[in-house]
């Protein structure tokens, strides 16, 4: 049963978008939105493209724990199980993925009203926002913290409905996303006491500040639409920057509940919120020459497209984050069962659908067999099933085609010699697929080199170091890397080899960004720019000063400007 307090009681048709201060109505084409979650119906009204992907969702039936009753030992084969509803009094009932709503298709004619808006509100660096003192901004940006903090329980209800993220993770990803935009603030407060000191050097004097960019456009991601959203688009206003934000395509009625916030706190312009087929939108905005910045997370092909639409690309700020093939080596003196949870919960939180994942397992000759063993174990244990179920690790993946890709990858694995090893690994359920333990992989696979974003978990064995650190070398990415084991000597060899493969080596735990502090970037194809508290503020802002000859007159003039 759904619990009440995470029911929808009502759809959710957006009309309005936010552009030059006003909530803007809107009577064009829409988007339908649907869940990726099934509920009984006695009407058939799902879209053929979420029916011919499989479905988008999975039975209530299906709120178990553990491995499928009626899978097979790794029976990859079994797909688009028929749903059945064995709720009392529900019987004969068609399961059918919920619609959520609809939210506007806008076209190039309001794409261009919302980047006008955005550019008068910047002026060249002349208008009210970016001229505004700092402290008044920040009071600001609190102002509207303390909105967002109202709509806690719209938010995370809406991303357990939308993307199919569990209860639990939907509410730390609002809770990190808070506690990023006040450690920003706290970060920012800091750089004003220091930066109203005049510094003296060479017989010069110098008094430092950050300076805003422009127009920043800000693209999140599906798999964290809240806070990969706002822990770029808060630090580029904090610093003068206007901001046009386009929701990701799965992932968008979440930011319905604070457009009346943005349109009451800040001024007219300074936010713009943009919906609507991706290259229709975001082609005239690039090629127009005046977006400043870009920030965006998803894939390097939409990252290339949006830079080579824009005329000027040298004078486009971006960061960027991208693809990773994240790998976990585990040594042959590792603790088992501390490496087998780390990569367990590294490899599947969220299914699985995080840049920062593990996406491939290196596991040393010697321990292959027993570590095996307990991984599936270890997956079997994981409880799948609808977002609500307490413990949940396994839900209906958001994205409709994604379960058919991911068989894609199964099947050419296994033709070429790799097995599920887990009982009903890799059993699909509608938009729901059964972790899988695919061992072992090797150079001609696919998966061996592509990016899963799914619960598969691919195994490699390897002999010497050679192989791990070869492939990380030879890789497309360069994000993370986990390493697991005992012997200090080894680890530190390892580490040195692969400091300049990846940006973070992370030492008997999983992959993962957190904590905000610290630096969260990746090489090759894996990212452009540095993601934390403080980069980000850097990102969005230049280095600016004014500088005096050293003398008392001077000094004071330094010390009465205000900037």
């Amino acid at each position: 049963m759904i619990p009440e307090s995470l029911r929808l009681e009502a759809s959710i048709e957006q009309r309005r978008y936010l552009c030059a201060g006003f909530l803007a109505r809107w009577s064009g084409p829409v988007q339908d939105v649907w869940s990726p979650i099934y509920l009984p119906t006695l009407n058939a009204a799902a879209p053929d493209s979420i029916t011919k992907a499989g479905g988008s969702g999975l039975g209530i039936a299906y709120d178990k724990k553990a491995k499928p009753g009626n899978a097979e030992p790794g029976n990859a084969e079994l797909k688009n199980v028929e749903p059945r509803n064995t709720e009392p009094g529900n019987a004969g009932l068609l399961l059918q993925p919920r619609r959520l709503g609809s939210y506007p298709l806008l076209g190039q004619a309001e794409t261009e009203t919302i980047l006008a808006a955005a550019c008068r509100a910047y002026d060249h660096g002349r208008g009210p926002w970016p001229t505004m003192p700092e402290a008044e901004r920040i009071a600001i940006v609190e102002q509207f913290l303390e909105r967002m903090r109202e709509c806690r329980t719209q938010v995370v209800k809406l991303l357990l409905w939308e993307i199919g993220k569990s209860l639990a993770e939907a509410e730390m990803e609002f809770t990190r996303t808070i506690e990023y935009i006040a450690a920003t603030i706290a970060v920012l407060r800091d750089w004003r006491r220091r930066d109203a000191v005049i510094i003296r050097e060479q017989g010069f004097l110098g008094r430092f500040r950050r300076a805003p960019l422009g127009v920043v456009l800000c693209l999140g991601p599906f798999n964290n639409p809240f806070y990969e959203t706002y822990t770029t688009m808060i630090p580029a206003l904090l610093m003068g920057n206007t901001v046009i934000f386009k929701p990701p395509r799965l992932g968008v009625l979440l930011h319905q509940p604070l457009l009346p916030a943005f349109q009451e706190i800040f001024p007219p312009g300074v936010v713009g919120s943009l919906y609507g087929e991706g290259e229709t939108v975001l082609a005239p905005l690039m090629k127009s020459g005046r977006i400043d910045a870009l920030a965006f997370t998803g894939s390097r092909s939409v990252a290339d497209k949006l830079r080579r639409w824009h005329p000027h690309p040298r004078r486009l700020r971006c960061l960027l984050g991208l693809e990773a093939k994240n790998a976990a080596i585990v040594l042959a003196d590792a603790d088992q069962d501390q490496a087998v949870n780390a990569c367990v919960l590294g490899a599947l939180a969220f299914n699985g659908q995080r840049c920062t994942a593990l996406k491939i397992l290196f596991i040393h000759e010697s321990i292959i067999d027993f570590f095996l063993v307990k991984l599936c174990r270890a997956v079997a244990q994981q409880t799948w099933g609808m977002p609500w179920l307490p413990g949940v690790r396994i839900t209906p993946l958001a994205e409709p085609a994604r379960i058919t890709y991911l068989n894609e990858l199964l099947a050419d694995a296994r033709a070429q010699g790799a097995r599920i090893l887990n009982d009903g690994g890799g059993a699909v359920y509608q938009t729901l697929m059964t972790p899988a333990v695919l061992y072992p992989v090797g150079k001609g696979m696919r998966i061996y080199h592509e990016e899963q974003f799914g619960p598969i978990i691919p195994v490699a064995s390897f002999a010497g170091l050679e192989k791990p650190v070869g492939y990380l070398e030879q890789a497309d990415f360069g994000q993370q890397v986990s390493i697991f084991g005992k012997n200090g000597k080894e680890i530190a060899g390892l580490a040195r080899s692969l400091a300049n493969q990846v940006c973070r080596i992370n030492i008997n735990s999983k992959s993962q960004r957190s904590p905000d502090s610290f630096p969260f970037t990746g090489r090759k194809n894996s990212a452009e720019g540095t993601m934390s508290v403080s980069t980000t503020l850097e990102t969005f802002s230049i280095s600016t000063l004014l500088v005096s000859q050293d003398n008392p007159g001077d000094h004071q003039l330094l010390a009465d400007i205000v900037t």
